[in-house]
This record gives C-alpha cells, sequence and structure tokens, in this order.
C-alpha cells in the first residue's frame, strides 16, 4: 500500500487518476515484460522490431494495484512462459495470491498447435493467464465451477490477446472490472493505457500469418 510520502512514478500517478477512487472487483493486466536477451526475435524491445515501449520488473511492481483492488477481488495477469517467475512476483507484490491459471494455445486454421511461435529450448505455442485472488470470499461465480481453463484461438498481432478472454472473465469474476494496459476500450470495464482507444492499430509491422480479424468477438 502506498502512503501520501511514497514517491510515485507517471505510469502510478497515472493509473490512481484513471481509478478516480474507485476499487476493483476485477483486474485484467498484460504487462509490457522486458526480456533479458535482447538478442533474439522473442525480445519486444529487439531493435529489429520495436514493437513497444516496455516496463523493469520492478516498475511493474511498484504499480499501485493494491490500492485500487477491492477486498476480495480477482486478477487476471498475462505472463510469458519464460518470465512466470516474474508474473508470480508482480502478482503477490500488488497483493494477490495466486490460485490458478488459464491457457491459451494457439491453433492454425485446422485446429491444429500454430508451431510458427518463438523460443530457444522449445517451439513455444501457449501462453498464460495468471489468475490469483486478494482477500476472503474471492472464489469465482458459478460459471466458473464448470470453466475449463483453456482457450484456442488463432494468434492476433504481436502479443495482443484473444478476445475470447473477457467473456470467461466477465462469467467467472464480479465488478467493477479494469483492464491494465489495455489495447481498446469495452462496454462495462475501465480500461488503462497508451493504447487504450477505439482507433488502436499496431505501430509495427506484424507476421502475415497473424491475424487482428480472426478472433471470435466475446459476447
Amino acid at each position: 500500500m502506498f502512503s501520501p510520502d511514497d514517491p510515485l512514478s507517471d505510469a502510478a500517478i497515472d493509473l490512481l487518476a484513471s481509478a478516480r477512487g474507485k476499487q476493483f472487483g476485477t483486474i485484467l493486466a498484460d504487462p509490457p515484460w522486458q526480456f533479458q536477451n535482447r538478442t533474439g526475435k522473442v525480445a519486444p524491445e529487439h531493435k529489429r522490431l520495436n514493437r513497444y515501449g516496455t516496463m523493469t520488473l520492478e516498475e511493474i511492481c511498484a504499480l499501485p494495484v493494491d490500492d485500487i483492488a477491492a477486498d476480495p477481488s480477482h486478477l487476471y495477469l498475462w505472463v510469458p512462459n519464460a518470465l512466470l517467475p516474474d508474473g508470480l512476483r508482480v502478482m503477490n507484490e500488488w497483493g494477490f495470491r495466486y490460485i490458478s491459471n488459464i491457457v491459451w494455445h494457439k491453433v492454425r486454421k485446422d485446429g491444429g498447435s500454430d508451431g510458427r511461435g518463438v523460443g530457444f529450448y522449445f517451439r513455444n505455442v501457449t501462453e498464460l493467464l495468471l489468475f490469483g485472488v486478494k482477500g476472503k470470499n474471492a472464489r469465482t461465480l458459478d460459471p466458473g465451477r464448470s470453466q475449463v481453463n483453456m482457450i484456442q484461438t488463432r494468434k492476433r498481432e504481436h502479443s495482443r490477446k484473444p478476445d475470447e478472454q473477457y467473456g470467461i472473465i466477465e462469467k467467472c469474476s464480479w465488478g467493477p472490472r479494469l483492464e491494465m494496459f489495455s489495447r481498446g476500450k469495452r462496454s462495462g470495464w475501465t480500461v488503462w493505457g497508451n493504447q487504450a482507444d477505439d482507433d488502436y492499430k499496431p505501430t509495427w509491422d506484424t507476421y502475415s500469418y497473424n491475424s487482428a480479424m480472426d478472433a471470435v468477438p466475446a459476447e
């Protein structure tokens, strides 16, 4: 928890301003993680790709999420497979305890695994959406008891997550809802991020087999 004497970063100040004093029952976050290996294509900050600005682990941890999270509340936190320990640390620093995860399986048109992802040890065809809770009596809503922990869709442009996540979250977790590092607006959600507008388009070159049109919109 931040006190009035704590120095706040510009991002922290902007996040608190966007919250407008509200505390959220559900928070979805897709931080701009920074990879240590900057020579490979997996790193978003690689100079040949220049996809988007990143934040250090310490900067992400320092965001005052605990101050805007209700008690009880849920956190859905996207983390690359290689940075799982960092994701768990962020969850803890934000005042949540890890419970489970939802796996995004990236598939081709024929339903098979899309193996054109990157990876230095294995060819990554999955990403993890970590699920954590804050406070007591924080079980998911009734539909969550029958919700499987997997999303299977085709990839979109680099790092953009499947729209199917919203339908799952809205069924399983209560409001008010906040999306951090959002790439667009959504009815019923508060959004925060430098790409959180209706006209968002990627500013970097993306691969031809990634599509922003193939994902099924959440209901």
